[in-house]
C-alpha cells in the first residue's frame, strides 16, 4: 500500500529525532515558574481564525524524542515540530473554532519510561506551562466565549488535567462548565476513578452531548497493555463512527473519510471500529500493522496510537461542528427561556400591581 504524504511526514518527523536521545540525568528537575504567555513567542497558534463561533485551546502531542524528561530547550527546530504536529490536527477544528495553542516544556517520549516518581515530576513540569497558558487565555482572550479543549496523546492528558483544575466545584468552575462545548481527549484514557474524584469529567454518551469528553485509543485487538491503557485498566471510550459507548460494531461504510494527506483528501470507508468492552480500547479490524506501524518502541505491537485522529478524521471534523452547533442552540434556548421567564415575571408583577390598586381603591371607597 502506498504510504500517504501526511503519514510519511509524521513518521519522518519522529524518526529523524530518534537517534539523538539525551544522556540520562541524575534526576528530573522541578520547574517552579511557567513560561511567560504574554510573550507571543510562546504560542504556536494565537487568535488564529476570525468570525468563528467557538474558541479552541489545543495542546500539542509529544514531539520531543530527544530530551531526558522535559523540553527545557524550546528551540526553533522543536517549535517547528510542534507546529507540524498541530497542523496535522488543525483541520478537524478550524472550520468552527478560533485557535490557541501554547508551546510548553512537554514531556519527552523517554519520560514515559522513567520510574513513577520521575514521570510524575515530568508531568507536573509540563502541566505547569499548560495551566499558565490556559490561565492567560482565560484572562486575556476568552471573554465568555464557548470553549473546545482538544489534544492528542500527551495533549489529551493535559486537557484532562485542565478539566480537573479549572472546571470543578468553584464559582469559576461553574461558569467555565457553562462555556464548555466538549473536550476531544483523543489517544488518552479516562477511568472510573478519574470520574469519581472529578465529576466534571463526563464521558461522551452520544454524538452531540455538550460539556463531555470524547476519548478513545486505537488498537488491533491483540494488545493487553500500553502506556495509554495500561494492563488491568479500563478506559471510557466512544466510537467515532457510530457514537456509541458499547461494543456494537460500526461498519467501514460509516467512516466518512480517513485523512493522511491534504493533497489526496479523505478516504471514505477506510475502516470500521468497535469498542473492546473489557479494556475500552477502540479496535480497528482489517488495518495492516505493516502499513501503519507503531513507529515508537514505547508502544506495543498492534497499537495504532499515532493514527487515532487520521483514521476517523472526517467523522471527527463533522462532529466538532455538530457539537458547536448543539452548544449554540442550547444557548439560544436558554436565552429564550430566560426572556420568557422575565416577561412572565413582569406580567405577573403588573397583574399584582393592578390588583393592589383595585383593592386600595375599594378600601378608600368603603372608608368614604
Amino acid at each position: 500500500m502506498k504510504k500517504p504524504v501526511l503519514l510519511i511526514a509524521f513518521i519522518m518527523l519522529l524518526a529523524f529525532a530518534l537517534p539523538v536521545l539525551a544522556e540520562p540525568a541524575e534526576s528530573v528537575p522541578t520547574f517552579t515558574e511557567p513560561l511567560d504567555y504574554s510573550d507571543a513567542a510562546n504560542w504556536a497558534y494565537f487568535n488564529e481564525g476570525e468570525d468563528k463561533p467557538a474558541d479552541l485551546f489545543i495542546v500539542c502531542p509529544t514531539v520531543d524524542t530527544r530530551s531526558y524528561a522535559n523540553s527545557e530547550d524550546l528551540n526553533e527546530k522543536l517549535k517547528a515540530r510542534f507546529v507540524s504536529a498541530l497542523d496535522a490536527e488543525k483541520g478537524i477544528y478550524a472550520d468552527v473554532c478560533r485557535l490557541y495553542s501554547p508551546y510548553y516544556r512537554q514531556m519527552s517520549i523517554g519520560a514515559y519510561t522513567l520510574p513513577a516518581g520521575d514521570l510524575d515530576k515530568a508531568e507536573k513540569n509540563a502541566y505547569l506551562d499548560v495551566s499558565a497558558a490556559f490561565r492567560y487565555y482565560l484572562d486575556s482572550e476568552n471573554g465568555g466565549r464557548p470553549i473546545v479543549l482538544a489534544g492528542f496523546s500527551q495533549g489529551a492528558e493535559m486537557c484532562i488535567e485542565l478539566l480537573k483544575e479549572y472546571f470543578g466545584d468553584t464559582a469559576e468552575g461553574s461558569k467555565l462548565r457553562d462555556r464548555l462545548v466538549a473536550v476531544y481527549a483523543i489517544g488518552w484514557r479516562i477511568t472510573d476513578e478519574d470520574i469519581e474524584e472529578f465529576p466534571q469529567i463526563v464521558p461522551a454518551k452520544g454524538e452531540s452531548d455538550i460539556g463531555s469528553v470524547i476519548c478513545y485509543e486505537c488498537e488491533d485487538g491483540t494488545v493487553t497493555g500500553s502506556i495509554i491503557i495500561p494492563e488491568g485498566v479500563k478506559t471510557h471510550s466512544i466510537n467515532p463512527l457510530n457514537w456509541r459507548t458499547d461494543g456494537a460494531a460500526a461498519d467501514s461504510s460509516l467512516n466518512k473519510g480517513a485523512v493522511f494527506s491534504e493533497e489526496e483528501g479523505p478516504i471514505p470507508g477506510f475502516c470500521g471500529a468497535y469498542i473492546d468492552e473489557a479494556r475500552g480500547a477502540l479496535i480497528v479490524p482489517g488495518v495492516s500493522t505493516e502499513d501503519y506501524p507503531k513507529v515508537l518502541d514505547v508502544f506495543p505491537d498492534g497499537c495504532f496510537h499515532l493514527y487515532d485522529n487520521m483514521f476517523f478524521y472526517t467523522n471527527l471534523k463533522e462532529n466538532v461542528s455538530l457539537r458547536v452547533n448543539a452548544f449554540s442552540e442550547a444557548q439560544r434556548q436558554a436565552r429564550r427561556s430566560t426572556a420568557a421567564w422575565n416577561i412572565g415575571a413582569a406580567a405577573a408583577a403588573l397583574v399584582l400591581f393592578a390588583l393592589g390598586a383595585v383593592l386600595h381603591n375599594r378600601r378608600k371607597s368603603a372608608d368614604a
